[in-house]
């Protein structure tokens, strides 16, 4: 793969290109997508398997979303199959649904829908041995995307795949080097601009066209954290990614019907890249380094959730659940301690542990309160046990969509528990460890009198040694992959299970490698309990 005027790089583990600060990054990106699609490159079957399993998780998400009536995904679906209809080759399929409808209509549907539970995959834009630290969030919101030009292009399911790719590794690589969270940006407007940009080359777009798409994305369309301002959290937040996706969609149509939009944006010094960081004159804040074969990509970063929860709430649960191995006397009364301190880092401790968040009413505001995840977590520790669970794991401990029912949030012990919970700052010892892992360490503190916890000569108090500081929890890109696949599996199950009639022929479908156009067309087109289908 050559670009002209960009230079080529090998990576240590498969080839890469970068695109210098110094040139027109929109364009250098356009050229770099139409040549990862059109003049392919083996891609590494590691990356393939990682990649279809963010894919069939995103799924299986945004299936039981839609099946349980999730408000705003219901919402937009319904929009979208009352739009006007469509011819059957040029609109898109929302889940679950038999006709098209208007593409940009289908999108916003279905990314809302795998977005809702906050339970797909993440990422926090890092890697240390190329000196890229910006930390910035993101998220596998967006294969609606690919699945929605695959329709029109009539792409088999291996160029399918690419384009999925494609969306991941360049907001994924923008998330390393430039953390819009800082200037009160929300992180989907990365996952735009990389939707825009894979979306238009797999619908043959050329370079000018593929430009002004970047171009009227970052100049027309940038969603602020506004959607996660105040004490609760409404659907804005869960649709954010959505609604950012249904805009790329849009602004490419626009360009390749003509449409010209600004280019160069990333050194447009009044865009929202120079215009926070502004620099040498000429230049972006940044180079970008892109993967083009093997497994050179940023999907090998990101990380999986093992069940509803903000993903940075993820070592608290693993290290509550590793407390539960150690001492298997916790089983027996889990709630019964005086005092769980919990001790994480920044950005976590203000985003998860704001106090606003200690008494949640909504379950956007519930699924980012780690005091509310470890109150809910607790409260199935103690059921599982009664019921006779030999182990408490992550399989035993999932939190699904019922832990954030209108019932669990006002549960009465819930507030009792979360009461007793203690969330500190752990300072710079944490705070050092993050983004390569998420830094946690728990303490549950007990009574004297308390008999069922004895660590040592220490009666009433079971602590985690300071060493233990939990930084990769299952899950995390760095945690045991088999293990982690086991219970992604169990997940979907649970997750489908009333809303499919055969989940495991829900998991086979989705598998895109080998698949020809005319399935890949058809690949959502599947019914869900209770969905209209259309």
């Amino acid at each position: 793969m050559t670009l002209q005027s960009h230079r080529t790089v090998e990576d240590v583990s498969g080839e890469t290109l970068v695109l210098p600060a110094t040139g027109n990054q929109a364009r250098g990106l356009a050229q770099y997508a139409i040549a990862f699609l059109r003049d392919p490159r083996p891609i590494g079957r590691e990356t393939l398997d990682r990649l279809q399993l963010f894919h069939l998780d995103s799924v299986g998400c945004g299936v039981s979303a839609l099946a349980l009536k999730a408000n705003a995904p219901t919402v937009l679906r319904r929009e979208a199959l009352a739009s006007p209809p469509v011819s059957h080759s040029a609109g898109g399929i929302c889940f679950g649904a038999a006709r098209a409808c208007a593409v940009e209509k289908a999108v916003v549907a279905n990314v809302s829908a795998v977005r809702e539970w906050d339970s797909n995959g993440t990422n926090f834009g890092y890697d240390k041995a190329k000196g890229r630290t910006a930390g910035e969030f993101g998220h596998n919101d967006f294969y609606p995307v690919a699945i929605a030009a695959a329709r029109q292009a009539q792409l088999d399911g291996d160029t399918t795949l690419r384009v999925m790719l494609l969306v991941d590794e360049i907001r994924g690589r923008l998330a390393e080097v430039f953390a819009l969270r800082k200037y009160s940006i929300d992180h989907v407007h990365h996952g735009a601009v990389a939707s825009a940009i894979a979306y238009a080359a797999a619908l043959g777009a050329t370079e000018d066209e593929i430009e002004s798409a970047i171009g009227m994305v970052v100049a027309h369309y940038v969603p602020f954290r506004a959607i996660r301002a105040g004490h609760q959290l409404s659907d804005s937040k869960g649709a954010s990614a959505a609604l950012a996706a249904e805009t790329a969609v849009m602004s490419v149509h626009r360009a390749m019907a003509g449409f010209v939009g600004p280019a160069d944006v990333f050194r447009n010094p009044l865009a929202i890249y120079r215009v926070n960081e502004p620099g040498p004159d000429g230049q972006s804040p940044f180079d970008l380094e892109l993967g083009v074969s093997g497994n050179a990509f940023a999907i090998h970063a990101m990380h999986f959730k093992l069940g509803l929860y903000e993903h940075q709430s993820a070592g608290a649960i693993g290290a509550i659940i590793n407390l539960f191995a150690e001492q298997p006397a916790l089983a027996r009364d889990p709630t019964g301690f005086r005092t769980l301190r919990v001790k994480i880092y920044e950005p976590a401790y203000s985003i998860i542990a704001d106090p606003a968040k200690r008494t949640p009413t909504t379950r956007q505001s519930a699924d980012h309160s780690l005091p509310y995840i470890l109150a809910r977590t607790l409260l199935k520790a103690r059921q599982a046990a009664a019921q006779g669970a030999q182990r408490l794991g992550w399989e035993e401990l999932m939190l699904l969509p019922d832990d954030y029912s209108p019932e669990a949030i006002s549960d009465p012990e819930i507030a009792q528990i979360i009461a007793r919970i203690v969330i500190e700052h752990g300072g710079r010892e944490y705070d050092d460890k993050y983004p390569d892992g998420i830094p946690t360490s728990v303490r549950l503190e007990y009574d004297a009198s308390h008999a069922s916890v004895r660590v040592g000569h220490e009666v009433g108090v079971l602590s985690e040694r300071p060493s233990d500081i939990l930084q990769y929890p299952l899950g995390h890109a760095r945690s045991d992959a088999t293990r982690t696949a086991a219970v992604l599996a169990l997940k979907f199950d649970r997750l489908v299970a009333g809303a499919v009639a055969d989940p495991q022929a829900l998991r086979d479908r989705m598998h895109l490698g080998g698949r020809k156009p005319e399935e890949v067309a058809e690949l959502y087109a599947f019914s869900i309990h209770g969905c209209d289908p259309g």
